[in-house]
C-alpha cells in the first residue's frame, strides 16, 4: 500500500445560537498593551450572519492510498493546511502509510525549521491521518492499536472557556457542570499583574463563588494563559490556597521554565503547563527542570499520536500525570482509554470550544454523565456529516 495523494479540504458551515456564543474572553499575553486589553479576541469571537448563525471555515486533510484505505484528521487552519501541501505532501507521495515511524522521523528531519508551532501541528494532522487509516486498513479502533483498552470511559473536567466570568453567573454555570455528572471544572481568569489590587481580588472573588457553588468534591483549576508572573502567581496561590485550586496552569510564558520551577518549588497549588510545548524533547526539558506538576501537551500540535507516545513514557518516569491540552477529545480519548489512569486521570473537554471544533463530525464525542469513551469504529471514528456542509473547496498551493 502507497500513498497516492493528501488532499485538503475546506469546509464551511454555520452554528446556530440563540445568545451570543463567547461571554468573555480569557486574558491574553498581549493584554499588556493597553490598545489589545479591552478588544475582542478576534480568533474565537467570530461574528453572526444575517442569519444569525455563526460562520465557521475549517480544513480537513485525508491521506489517500492506492488500496482505497484513506486517513482523516482535522479541523486545521489554513496555515497548518499551507504546510502540509507545501512542505509535507510532495515527500510522502509513495511512501508506505503504515510506516508512521518512519514518515515520523523523516518530517521531523525534514522541518528542521518547524520544530514547534504551525509546523508540528502539520506533522501532528497527518501523523494522526496516518493513524486513522492505519486503524481503518486493520479495522480496529485506534485505541487497540496502542494497546488498549485500560479502561472503557476516562473522566472528563469541563473547560469553561468562553464563560461568563461574572461571580455569580459563573457559580451557576459550576453547579450546572456538577449536575451533569462532571467531577472538575477550569476557568479563565481575566485580570493579570497590571490589574493590580482590584483585579487580584476579582481573580479571588471568581475562586471563592466556585467552589462555594460546587462544594470540596468537585476540583476547581484556573488557566493563567501565560499571562502572569513568578511573584503574582505566587500571591495569587497562597490567597487562594483555602479554596483549593486542583492547580494554575500556564501561569508564565511556556519558555520560563525556572520560572516554572521557581513557582512548583514554592506554590501551595500545584502547576500545570506544557500546552505551547512540542514533541518529546519538549517534554524532557520541562521534566528534568521540575516544572510542573502535570504535563498537558497537546496530541494535535507536539507531534501527534506517534510522538505523545513517547511523551507519555517520559512524563511516567517522572510520575508526572499527562492530561493533554483539549484541541482535539476524540483523539485523547483513544489514547488517554491506552494509557493508565494513574497517568491521565482527565480529558479536558472544552465545553465551547468542542461546538466548534467538533461539528462537521457526524458522531461527535461528548461526556456521558462526566464521562467520555473512545469511539469503537475502526481508527479514530470520525467521518464527516455532509449534511453539515454548506460549501466545501479544495486547497492546493503547489
Amino acid at each position: 500500500m502507497r500513498i497516492t495523494d493528501i488532499r485538503l479540504t475546506e469546509l464551511r458551515g454555520s452554528v446556530e445560537s440563540e445568545e451570543d456564543f463567547w461571554e468573555e474572553r480569557l486574558v491574553r499575553p498581549l493584554d499588556v498593551y493597553p490598545e489589545h486589553k479591552h478588544e475582542l479576541d478576534q480568533s474565537i469571537a467570530g461574528a453572526r450572519n444575517a442569519q444569525g448563525a455563526y460562520d465557521l471555515a475549517w480544513a480537513f486533510v485525508t491521506v489517500e492510498t492506492d488500496e482505497g484505505v484513506t486517513g482523516l484528521a482535522g479541523p486545521l487552519d489554513e496555515a497548518e493546511a499551507y504546510v502540509i501541501d507545501t512542505q509535507i505532501t510532495p515527500h510522502l507521495i509513495g511512501a508506505d502509510p503504515l510506516a508512521t515511524e518512519r514518515i515520523w522521523d523523516q518530517l521531523y528531519r525534514r522541518l528542521i525549521h518547524g520544530r514547534t508551532g504551525q509546523p508540528m501541528f502539520a506533522v501532528s494532522a497527518v501523523d494522526t491521518a496516518l493513524w486513522d487509516l492505519k486503524g481503518k486498513w486493520l479495522g480496529q479502533p485506534l485505541y487497540r492499536l496502542l494497546g488498549g483498552p485500560v479502561r472503557r470511559e476516562i473522566p472528563a473536567y469541563a473547560s469553561a472557556l468562553g464563560y461568563s466570568l461574572d461571580p455569580a453567573r459563573a457559580a451557576a454555570r459550576a453547579r450546572q457542570f456538577a449536575a451533569e455528572g462532571y467531577t472538575a471544572t477550569k476557568w479563565f481568569p481575566r485580570c493579570a499583574p497590571d490589574d493590580g489590587e482590584p483585579g487580584a481580588r476579582r481573580n479571588l472573588e471568581l475562586m471563592r463563588a466556585l467552589r462555594e457553588a460546587v462544594g470540596s468534591d468537585v476540583e476547581i483549576m484556573l488557566d493563567a494563559w501565560s499571562s502572569w508572573n513568578v511573584r503574582y502567581t505566587l500571591d495569587m496561590a497562597r490567597r487562594m490556597a483555602e479554596y483549593r485550586p486542583r492547580w494554575i496552569e500556564e501561569p508564565v510564558k511556556s519558555d520560563d521554565l525556572l520560572g516554572y520551577g521557581r513557582l512548583r518549588a514554592a506554590s501551595p497549588v500545584p502547576i500545570a503547563g506544557g500546552e505551547h510545548a512540542y514533541t518529546r524533547w519538549g517534554a524532557r526539558d520541562y521534566m528534568r527542570a521540575m516544572a510542573v506538576d502535570v504535563y498537558q501537551a497537546d496530541t494535535m500540535w507536539a507531534g501527534g499520536i506517534s510522538e505523545m507516545q513517547k511523551i507519555a513514557v517520559i512524563c511516567s518516569v517522572y510520575d508526572v500525570p499527562l492530561i493533554p491540552h483539549g484541541a482535539s477529545v476524540p483523539v485523547n480519548a483513544h489514547l488517554s482509554a491506552a494509557l493508565p489512569p494513574t497517568l491521565c486521570p482527565y480529558i479536558e473537554y472544552l465545553v465551547k470550544w468542542n461546538e466548534l471544533r467538533q461539528f462537521f463530525f457526524e458522531e461527535p464525542v461528548r461526556p456521558i454523565d462526566g464521562m467520555i469513551a473512545p469511539s469503537d469504529a475502526p481508527g479514530v471514528g470520525w467521518e464527516i456529516d455532509q449534511d453539515k456542509v454548506t460549501a466545501a473547496r479544495e486547497l492546493r498551493w503547489r
